[in-house]
């Protein structure tokens, strides 16, 4: 590789990073923009062709984005909503694939049925990211993000095991029912399989490992093993990943508090990375799929993309009204276990049907042989991708807020349990301080015994303090409040000391940089309080 070409290879993540940023410096939607910047940016003269490549995204992409997710859900509230979720992520998504693919099929002339069908499985499966980066701005219900990133997590899995289907069929392979069934089956069950059994050796691996560089160094490995090692003997590496990812989410208790403090750290910035280059690697397809279309009636080609964006949408109002009231009407069982779901919680998770890179992924995987009207469905597949995002993703923060969807009443609750918590854990800790004095250990000075239980009775007043304040007057700063704010104040004023002593020559950058870290760390405390 030349200097040229790496230049160009560099310009993709920079740019990313700089939309990115400017993004959240506007407190806008990062996704949204980066996809806008990728349209407008791939029509440009001289940008170079950045060309999507499936490899790329299903094996570099995709495993740690599914596994941070995963990592970061609830194993717990996944496993409370799993009818909701795989009424969704398996329901939807094969009833989305047949309305889409069988619309095509009657629309576009000449499309063979599996190639429809294909083209259904490929724009079927909604792609959460930018729906749960909006409600958690937003402040959604712990119900609603759990519905969406669940599904989100399984959803893709479904649709590419149809994928493979439909694309064995265009190879000139043959397939049924039963076939098709059996496959997906095979691909679920092994998948899943695999990734209990990788899940509980990387666990085992993790609870064992001290040092948090690293325990981190090689989280990073895990989702790419789960991955290819289904992949491998064809089953789903999606399901693997999503399978240990919940898992050690669920088991990061048990792991060193080092591993715990930079796993997050690290996680966030692959989630951050990875998601700049894909949403504007979206829009950057613009240029290249137009230039296929040649020789096509670009008004007819429209036609077929509304009509298709049209579907995508409907198709999942039409599954999600019906399919979450019928079984809470019919079953005694599900009205005695589950609360009437709100119609504004309906309305969002309907228009939360944002599609995503998977989608556009499984379209250039398509074969080229035996597949005349590739160039259209690539295009196709675009359209609805890029219509969804813009569209549906424009219109996702004024609909959340039109409807007084919230989690308020969560966030109170989250604070007053939290508030019950903290006191119990503060007198657990006071009443052990206590025996530990009673022992008579030695060399235990008063003043060190008072300022454990002075520190141990601040953090437990701080959790109270949340629910409403100091005095209860409006405005009015609480006392945790006032400390926080001092002591970010002496900080700074230390921190300019330690630098000031650098630059004197007066002590040494190894010295600095550990002081630096330990001001750091206490800040950091500070924020999470």
């Amino acid at each position: 590789m030349d200097a040229i070409s790496a230049l160009q290879l560099l310009l993709l993540p920079a740019g990313a990073l700089a939309v990115a940023g400017f993004a959240r410096r506007m407190d806008w939607s990062a996704p949204l923009l980066l996809v806008l910047a990728g349209l407008i940016v791939s029509v440009i003269p001289g940008v170079p062709a950045y060309n999507l490549s499936p490899e790329l995204v299903l094996l570099v992409f995709l495993p740690p984005l599914l596994y941070s997710a995963a990592l970061d859900s609830s194993y717990l509230r996944l496993r409370e909503l799993k009818r909701p979720i795989m009424l969704l992520s398996v329901g939807l998504v094969l009833f989305s694939a047949l309305a889409i693919g069988l619309t095509a099929y009657l629309m576009i002339p000449g499309l063979a049925l599996a190639a429809a069908l294909a083209l259904g499985a490929i724009v079927a499966p909604p792609d959460a990211v930018a729906a749960a980066a909006i409600g958690r701005k937003l402040g959604l219900p712990r119900r609603l993000m759990t519905l969406l990133i669940g599904e989100s997590l399984f959803n893709d899995a479904t649709a590419l095991t149809v994928y493979r289907v439909a694309v064995g069929v265009i190879a000139g392979g043959s397939a049924g029912f039963l076939f098709g069934t059996g496959q997906f089956l095979y691909a679920a069950g092994i998948g899943l399989l695999i990734g209990m059994v990788i899940a509980y050796l990387a666990g085992w691996v993790l609870t064992r490992l001290t040092d948090a560089l690293v325990a981190n160094a090689f989280s990073l490995l895990i989702p790419y093993v789960a991955y290819l090692a289904a992949e491998v003997v064809h089953a789903s590496g999606v399901i693997s990943v999503v399978i240990v990812g919940i898992y050690l989410g669920h088991q990061m208790s048990n792991t060193a508090y080092g591993t715990r403090l930079l796993s997050r750290a690290v996680w966030q910035v692959v989630d951050y990375l990875l998601e700049a280059i894909v949403f504007a690697l979206i829009g950057l397809q613009l240029l290249p799929l137009i230039e296929g279309l040649a020789g096509q009636n670009p008004w007819q080609v429209a036609g077929y993309a509304v009509v298709l964006f049209l579907v995508a949408i409907t198709s999942r109002v039409l599954w999600l009204v019906p399919g979450t009231y019928l079984p809470w009407l019919v079953s005694k069982k599900i009205r005695g276990s589950e609360d009437r779901v709100p119609w504004p919680h309906v309305v969002v998770v309907a228009w939360a049907g944002m599609r995503g890179v998977v989608s556009l992924a499984a379209a250039f995987a398509l074969p080229h042989t035996n597949l005349p009207q590739r160039d259209l469905l690539l295009f196709l597949t675009f359209a609805v991708v890029i219509g969804t995002l813009i569209i549906q993703g424009l219109s996702f923060p004024w609909l959340i807020r039109k409807l007084g969807v919230s989690n308020a009443q969560e966030r109170f609750q989250d604070n007053l349990t939290e508030a019950a918590a903290q006191q119990a854990a503060a007198a657990a800790g006071l009443a052990r301080l206590d025996e530990l004095v009673a022992e008579g250990v030695p060399d235990v000075h008063e003043q060190v015994v008072e300022q454990l239980r002075t520190r141990s009775e601040r953090v437990a007043l701080q959790a109270w303090e949340r629910l409403g304040g100091g005095t209860g007057q409006e405005g009015e700063e609480t006392p945790s409040t006032v400390y926080k704010r001092l002591r970010r104040e002496m900080l700074a004023a230390e921190r300019m000391v330690f630098i000031q002593m650098r630059n004197q020559r007066r002590i040494d950058d190894e010295v600095l940089r550990r002081v630096m870290a330990e001001l750091d760390f206490e800040e950091a405390i500070l924020e999470r309080d």
